[in-house]
């Protein structure tokens, strides 16, 4: 278990499976600016079975143990020549704007960083969704630009904002690992 000081972040295990279920296939929760589709139980439990270890998904947890959204990190490759680390993340709507999130991808950077041999984190995020873009800015990332038209979210095409943060830019660990 990952532990910071608002929530905890533990590896998604098969007894999680049904409530990620539930919110993947809840609009409310994955929110206007996720590109969603249904996926059922037994479909998730498919390609949890059969994740790499390019990816994973951590359940984030309040400090009483109540889950509360998950965050994801994965691999996302160009053209054959290169590859880099993507995170996202989702938060149930009553738990937003708590800070909860903002320390779920600080606990996650750290994991990344300290754990793999890598340049830089990336995140792609719809261009309309300013409160995920205060978590990536408050983690320090950079907006390096616009990607037009990357994805159709209810019945139209959104742009999404490439985000990154390079190594030399995280500073460290911000959280103490137990």
């Amino acid at each position: 278990m990952l532990e910071g000081n608002k929530v905890n972040l533990r590896i998604i295990e098969t007894d999680d499976l049904q409530i990620y279920a539930e919110w993947t296939n809840d609009l409310e929760f994955v929110g206007d600016y996720y590109f969603s589709r249904q996926l059922s139980k037994n479909e998730i439990e498919k390609s949890y079975s059969e994740r790499s270890p390019d990816w994973g998904t951590f359940m984030i947890e309040k400090k009483d143990g109540t889950k509360i959204g998950v965050v994801h990190f994965f691999q996302t490759r160009f053209g054959g020549y290169a590859s880099v680390q993507e995170i996202g993340y989702l938060l149930l709507p009553s738990e937003r704007a708590k800070g909860y999130c903002t320390e779920a991808v600080s606990i996650i950077l750290d994991y990344l960083f300290l754990l793999k041999e890598i340049p830089r984190i990336q995140a792609v995020i719809s261009e309309a969704n300013l409160a995920s873009q205060r978590v990536l800015e408050k983690n320090g990332f950079t907006q390096e630009g616009i990607i037009r038209k990357l994805g159709f979210i209810r019945g139209d095409y959104g742009d999404g904002v490439l985000y990154s943060i390079l190594r030399e830019e995280w500073g460290g660990p911000k959280i103490l690992f137990q």
